[in-house]
């Protein structure tokens, strides 16, 4: 059985057979649910508590 991952940058589940893995020089392993989140994370250098569309965002605005 497939195990659900969470994405790195949204906080959402991935099921299983999608999403895609990244792996930095590092070793540091990171799952995204789609293009938009791995282009945010890797390549903008975005902090996903500081991008309203997360559930990171959106749970720390409700607090």
């Amino acid at each position: 059985m497939a195990e659900t991952k969470t994405c790195s940058f949204t906080g959402k589940p991935i099921p299983p057979g999608t999403g895609m893995m990244y792996v930095k020089k590092t070793g540091q392993v990171l799952y995204f649910i789609n293009s938009k989140a791995k282009k945010n994370y890797v390549k903008l250098n975005r902090v996903p508590a500081r991008t309203r569309w997360t559930d990171v965002a959106r749970a720390k605005r409700n607090q």
